[in-house]
């Protein structure tokens, strides 16, 4: 099962006044990896892929520990955990991954439901065959921390 891997840079305007990342820029660092992952899925001939709109429903975060401002990016993992008709969960870890010299280490974990949407017609469409085909590639129904979806 593949995971996508994002690699997002931190800014100083991320911290708020107690020296961390503030709560709700998590939120935007997972909309970047959902953004970076989604949009790899191009259209076929014009047909619809996730560039044609979708709207999250839901988002779930667990903050496991503080993360402080460094120059080094930040690795985002994310990968699919339920896929049905009309509506996928991407699940998500932030963190640094295990290296020689240091042990993983996993800022939050976090979920989101997404929704692929029609854009002219206004209202949500089902997930194309297209669609279903890549994200199937980075399906696992182990969410966050390895539970079960």
């Amino acid at each position: 099962m593949a995971r996508h891997l994002y690699h997002c840079p931190l800014r100083w305007a991320d911290m708020d006044a107690f020296g961390h990342v503030n709560n709700v820029v998590f939120l935007r660092y997972l909309e970047e990896a959902r953004i970076d992952f989604m949009f790899r899925l191009k259209p076929e001939s014009d047909g619809p892929s996730f560039s044609g709109g979708s709207v999250v429903a839901r988002h779930e975060i667990d903050y496991l520990r503080p993360l402080v401002h460094r120059h080094s990016p930040v690795t985002i993992e994310s990968w699919v955990t339920n896929l049905r008709a009309a509506a996928l969960t991407i699940a998500y870890e932030v963190k640094d991954p295990e290296t020689a010299d240091s042990p993983e280490v996993v800022y939050a974990r976090a979920s989101t439901v997404v929704v692929p949407y029609d854009l002219k017609a206004e209202r949500p469409r089902r997930i194309t065959a297209y669609e279903r085909e890549y994200l199937e590639k980075y399906r696992d129904d182990a969410g966050p921390g390895g539970l079960v979806a």
